[in-house]
């Protein structure tokens, strides 16, 4: 039996897939955005804890998982990030605490940073979230994501630090799987497109422009010591930049402590959140 319900509502005429569980205070988590990424695949191994303190609601953002397959090329990561606010405003949250990893927690960290925030939030975990993103080998083996196993090896080797995702081999199809429903490539790679007229697009290895001194809301960083998408330290440059932040750092972890080591993860964000 799951420990969830999987659920969709109409958001400005966008279906729009979500995971519930749990009562109690709202608990919103924003997944990651490689290929395939898609709440489940974040989150399966920590809603479960959280749901026994928190209504957790899980979405799938736009174009991604079970979401509506649509990128808007003129706004690019803005029509991500409104959409989820119009989700938010759709289901009636108007307070949250908010767990972002990779992407999620990039976007929230932005967010979170504005004078006038899309999303309520009230306190906030980044797992691997913000921090400059360099361009190097274990980059290139998610931007060259080809819908082969191989690939897909590739790209669990570059987001975590143990082989054993990467040589399970039902893990793996699993994932696979995901990158194969009609659309999620697309809109994942529509991300890189740009025009000639635009030059070569560079989304990784420049500067990361977040204001992390301008976010007041209680803060965790969590981080992989080992994750290879982040220069060594990231997390440590944010910790100081963000007032009343407190950091956890993970031996042997990569990208996703939030899979890669959920019990800690599970624990440190549940007594972050529920001081």
């Amino acid at each position: 039996m799951s420990a969830w319900d999987s659920r969709f509502i109409d958001v400005g005429g966008i279906r729009t897939h979500y995971l519930e569980a749990g009562r109690g205070p709202t608990l919103v988590l924003l997944h990651s955005g490689e290929f395939g990424g898609c709440a489940q695949l974040s989150w399966e191994h920590n809603i479960g804890a959280f749901a026994g303190h928190f209504r957790v609601i899980a979405p799938d953002w736009l174009g991604f998982g079970k979401t509506d397959k649509l990128y808007d090329f003129a706004q690019g990561h803005r029509r991500l990030l409104s959409h989820m606010a119009d989700f938010l405003a759709a289901m009636r949250i108007d307070a949250a605490d908010f767990v972002g990893n990779s992407m999620g927690g990039t976007f929230l960290a932005r967010v979170a940073a504005s004078p006038q925030p899309l999303f309520p939030i009230r306190r906030l975990v980044l797992a691997s979230g913000g921090g400059f993103a360099p361009d190097n080998a274990a980059r290139r083996a998610l931007l060259d994501y080809d819908c082969t196993p191989d690939a897909m090896r590739a790209l669990l080797r570059a987001v975590f630090h143990a082989p054993r995702f990467a040589a399970d081999e039902a893990y793996v199809q699993r994932r696979l799987a995901m990158t194969l429903e009609p659309g999620v490539w697309e809109c994942t790679a529509a991300a890189r497109f740009r025009s000639p007229a635009m030059g070569v697009p560079q989304q990784f290895g420049k500067a990361d422009d977040i204001p992390y001194e301008q976010i007041t809301a209680p803060t965790l960083i969590v981080a992989g010591a080992n994750d290879q998408l982040r220069l060594p330290g990231y997390a440590q440059e944010l910790h100081q930049r963000i007032a009343g932040s407190r950091l956890l750092v993970l031996d042997d972890c990569g990208h996703c402590p939030n899979i890669e080591k959920a019990a800690q993860f599970n624990t440190a964000v549940i007594d972050f959140l529920t001081r």
